[in-house]
């Protein structure tokens, strides 16, 4: 099976971790002929097979399954109650007295493997590292096509060599968690109108572009440059069958020239969104807070009571740079609206 064959409209609907991305939404996207991704990273084991099969009883296209490569980190305390403190100022603008502590790190990303392997998608993809032969091959051999997230040239070749089916090239305009695992992240800046074609020109698999497409002239642009398919992330947050609390929403259509900036002070990895109080006050130690997992799980009741409460300025609000054209439709009306820019392009 090729990638080709899977999905007839060159567009794959973006993961959005967090609980933002649902069953509904991925179905619709590969009911109107693209590819729908849910995002596993976050989810435990059962919820992937309970997610799974909601889109499976709304669907019988293909859809993708995306998943964070990591190990579960075991922290130095001193680096967590320092974590902690650098927090203070977020926490205790809540009026809280302490910071409520992390039932875990992060979800065991082998038991999330081995259950997609049980659960067989038509596509699984990966960011934040790279799986080993070994990996890929049990996927393989389970009719699973995998692709995987780069940020640079070098990355991409991993993946090949690895025997990755496709990349996604995630330029620098791309909103949520940057998908760097060669380098150091701040190196690895490349927009995607000078990423893509020197990964196009590197390899001979196919390559899915990421990073600021919104509109079909944007997709157009990128499959002239050689792309097989774009990826869109923040273009489908404002669908209805997102799941994004609606102050969330809210922001990204009120966004304009609001600007949105690089943070690794909500999760320890670098992450784009829009720029808020939450990333200014803690801009003094973004280089020093802890890394992802461990960030990510600090800040997590921070977020969730800040949404709970509205308080959009505590919250992550992941977007991409082209968040001023994001547009409020369903899923499948967007998906016609992008072919039919496509096609006047």
């Amino acid at each position: 099976m090729k990638l080709a064959t899977v999905f007839p409209h060159p567009i794959v609907q973006g993961p959005t971790a967090g609980g933002c991305n649902t069953p509904a939404q991925v179905a619709a996207v590969s009911n109107a002929g693209a590819l729908g991704s849910l995002a596993c990273s976050l989810l435990s084991p059962d919820a992937i097979r309970i997610q799974t099969e909601q889109i499976r009883a709304l669907t019988d296209r293909p859809f993708c399954l995306n998943f964070f490569v990591l190990e579960t980190p075991q922290p130095d305390p001193a680096q967590v109650a320092q974590g902690i403190e650098y927090l203070r100022p977020v926490w205790s603008a809540l009026g809280w007295t302490e910071l409520p502590a992390p039932a875990k790190w992060c979800e065991d990303f082998a038991a999330q493997f081995e259950t997609l392997l049980a659960l067989r998608p038509a596509v699984a993809s990966f960011t934040f590292g790279i799986l080993s032969e070994e990996q890929i091959r049990r996927l393989h051999d389970a009719g699973i096509l995998v692709v995987g997230t780069i940020t640079h040239v070098a990355e991409a070749l991993a993946w090949q060599e690895r025997g990755a089916d496709a990349v996604i090239a995630s330029g620098i305009e791309a909103g949520g968690h940057r998908g760097t695992f060669i380098g150091r992240q701040e190196d690895a800046r490349q927009g995607i109108d000078q990423l893509l074609p020197e990964v196009v020109a590197a390899l001979n698999i196919p390559v899915i572009a990421a990073g600021g497409f919104m509109t079909g002239a944007d997709i157009k642009r990128a499959l002239r440059a050689g792309a097989q398919a774009v990826q869109m992330g923040t273009a489908f947050l404002a669908c209805s069958e997102s799941a994004i609390p609606a102050i969330y929403k809210q922001r990204l259509l009120d966004a304009g020239d609001h600007p949105t900036r690089l943070t690794r002070s909500f999760s320890g990895r670098y992450a784009r969104g829009l720029d808020n109080r939450f990333m200014q006050v803690m801009a003094p130690h973004e280089q020093q807070v802890p890394p992802y997992p461990i960030q990510n799980a600090l800040t997590g009741a921070i977020r969730a009571e800040a949404a709970r409460r509205g308080e959009t300025e505590w919250m992550s609000l992941w977007c991409g740079t082209g968040v001023a054209r994001i547009r409020s439709l369903p899923a499948a009306q967007l998906i016609s609206a992008l072919l039919a820019e496509i096609a006047a392009a």
